[in-house]
């Protein structure tokens, strides 16, 4: 671990292990399954309804954050009103993020996808640390420096074995393909989960730790 020191902040960077993303991304993911799946239906079932849809969206985003701190999450609490109050942030952020892609893709798509891993985790310190889009994207960009190919090979991995046991099940039966794709979401979001505690929680608290000679 190298901690880098600013005069205005100390960051800690911290090295992710590809393995253990996807290994931890299976395991919080299957573990906290049926909350999970219990939450998008919940989603699915009221996104039609106006206004209401903003919070449970933004709840929905908000899913790794719950994960990463181990907590048993409920799947009701995605109509909780205290995600609305994030709404303009939340909008903001997002318009930021699609601006700054659109030229990005013009030159070849690679420096999208670079940003996309630099800013994944934004919406994360946007609700759970209060910070405001622009602190949240450059924060995000801080965190993920020197791990994006490890998130990226980390994230590709749990990909192409999605496709291939898709594949494989499909060739049964249509209704296995589509359980591997309910099984899918819950691993992508342990394996955010898993990152955002890494590389954000875990070296925030080393950091609020007193320092040692």
């Amino acid at each position: 671990m190298t901690i880098i020191l600013n005069q205005n902040f100390i960051a800690m960077e911290k090295k992710l292990d590809v393995m253990e993303l996807v290994t931890q991304g299976v395991t919080i993911g299957l573990k906290n399954f049926l909350s999970l799946l219990g939450a998008l239906i919940l989603y699915l079932i009221t996104i039609w309804i106006p206004y209401l849809n903003v919070g449970t969206t933004i709840a929905m985003a908000s899913l790794p954050i719950e994960l990463s701190k181990g907590n048993i999450m409920n799947p009701t609490s995605i109509f909780d009103a205290k995600y609305r109050k994030f709404m303009g942030d939340f909008f903001i952020l997002q318009g930021l993020k699609t601006m700054a892609m659109i030229p990005a893709i013009l030159f070849l798509v690679i420096p999208a996808y670079v940003l996309g891993i630099s800013w994944s985790l934004s919406v994360y310190l946007l609700l759970d640390k209060g910070l405001s889009p622009m602190q949240a994207l450059t924060a995000s960009n801080r965190h993920t420096y020197g791990n994006k190919w490890r998130i990226f090979f980390g994230l590709l991995i749990l990909v192409v074995c999605f496709m291939i046991v898709s594949a494989l099940l499909g060739l049964v039966t249509e209704f296995l393909s589509v359980l591997a794709a309910l099984l899918f979401v819950p691993i992508i979001l342990g394996a955010y989960a898993y990152i955002y505690r890494t590389l954000v929680l875990e070296v925030g608290a080393i950091s609020e730790a007193p320092a040692q000679e």
